[in-house]
């Protein structure tokens, strides 16, 4: 997802060895209103049929969508992304063949926690959406990275000059991971990195 948190590679066991310490009903560490909200705006828009529950369906859809509108051969490796989000979270989930928002937060609990793991996954979050491997994120790579997370045309341009935060008319390595970190284990709203993936409803 991504948006969730662990894909194939380094930090997933990280992540997993996580979760799987804390059996399923453990509340601790809720997550705030406004980190809900945030999970939420990703959630949605993954959630293709709009019933609560991701499947693994829902995951392989979404690389489908980034790999068409991207140059050919990437189909295997944004698949192999997204699949190592859904194993992650099936692993928690109460049901393995259906994630709801709930169990996403679950794991969004732990992220404070793992900051290797977050930054491991920002890495290949980052691999993914450089499509050039110019180690750089234009806009329109980032235009069509949030296009197929929606699944429709969506304007960027604002929010992506809130991520390029030097200005300089693309996202770094560098930016990208401190935004991702903002995302998934901050609770800021005023953060840049709370609009990587658009603007949350309680931002």
């Amino acid at each position: 997802m991504v948006m969730i948190p662990s894909p194939c590679g380094e930090g997933e066991g990280t992540v997993a060895a996580g979760v799987a310490e804390r059996g399923a009903g453990d509340d601790r560490g809720m997550a705030s209103t406004f980190q809900r909200g945030k999970v939420q705006l990703v959630f949605g828009a993954m959630d293709a049929d709009g019933d609560g529950a991701l499947r693994e369906t829902d995951f392989d859809a979404l690389a489908g969508r980034w790999a068409s509108i991207r140059a050919a051969g990437d189909a295997e490796r944004l698949t192999a992304i997204m699949h190592g989000w859904w194993i992650t979270l099936a692993e928690r989930s109460r049901d393995p063949e259906s994630v709801t928002l709930d169990d996403v937060l679950t794991v969004v609990d732990l992220l404070g926690q793992m900051p290797d793991a977050v930054d491991a996954t920002a890495e290949a979050m980052f691999d993914a959406i450089d499509e050039d491997g110019d180690d750089r994120i234009s806009p329109a790579e980032y235009q069509r990275m949030i296009e197929a997370w929606n699944g429709s045309p969506t304007d960027t341009a604002v929010i992506f000059a809130r991520l390029d935060a030097d200005g300089d008319g693309t996202v770094s390595r560098t930016e990208f991971i401190r935004h991702w970190r903002e995302f998934w284990a901050g609770d800021d709203p005023t953060a840049p990195g709370t609009h990587v993936f658009g603007t949350p409803p309680t931002a």
